[in-house]
């Protein structure tokens, strides 16, 4: 009994050890081969149609303004009036009738001078990968480029580049490391879990009917 409890041990602990490695490479290979296309300046970027905004919340459970979903229109604001991009992509999550991240994004862009007509809805942005696939397949977008913190930039370029299309992210402002630190601990574990995804060859949620930007 002894010795089944033993090996029943090491058996986990091989597990968690190959789990800690996994992950650990993982992240050191996105963030590896994303570098290259991720940048905090707009002259780095070559010029694209479409950007994709990548979705998050507008407030904290609190009820304060999320800096994370400011900083990212602010971003992608200045990704536009630089003339680098011509239509934004705003995808996010709208599982609830009180949820609305792409509303939400499209109504802050108009506040600060973005056209209506220049800004599309993706309502089934449920995660990254959903998010940047649903650009190529629905919107028809091969080159885009994605706006979003640096952290989350890598991963959605990484699964873009994976998924063959031509991307670049624009980084928005982080926030400061005490505000940001539970983010930045599942981030971890999400830039594993898109490996995992590839791996597995997970698809979107949902699919939907091709929207043309001119």
């Amino acid at each position: 009994m002894k010795k089944l409890i033993k090996n029943v041990f090491k058996f986990f602990l091989l597990l968690f050890v190959a789990g800690i490695i996994f992950i650990a490479w993982a992240n050191y290979s996105i963030k590896a081969s994303s570098n290259p296309y991720v940048s905090y300046e707009t002259s780095d970027l070559p010029a694209a149609k479409t950007a994709l905004l990548l979705g998050t919340s507008k407030t904290l459970n609190n009820g304060f303004p999320n800096a994370y979903f400011y900083n990212r229109i602010y971003a992608a604001v200045e990704l536009y009036k630089s003339g680098k991009i011509q239509y934004i992509i705003v995808s996010g999550d709208n599982s609830r009738k009180d949820y609305n991240e792409p509303e939400d994004m499209q109504f802050a862009l108009m506040e600060r001078g973005i056209p209506k007509g220049r800004i599309f809805l993706d309502f089934a942005g449920f995660r990254t990968l959903d998010s940047v696939v649903r650009a190529k397949e629905i919107f028809g977008q091969k080159k885009i480029i994605i706006v979003s913190q640096k952290f989350h930039n890598e991963r959605a370029v990484f699964l873009a580049r994976q998924n063959g299309m031509d991307v670049f992210g624009y980084n928005a402002l982080d926030v400061n490391q005490y505000a940001g630190f539970k983010t930045n601990m599942r981030e971890y574990l999400a830039k594993a879990k898109a490996y995992w995804d590839l791996i597995f060859g997970v698809e979107p949620k949902f699919g939907g009917e091709k929207v043309l930007i001119p």
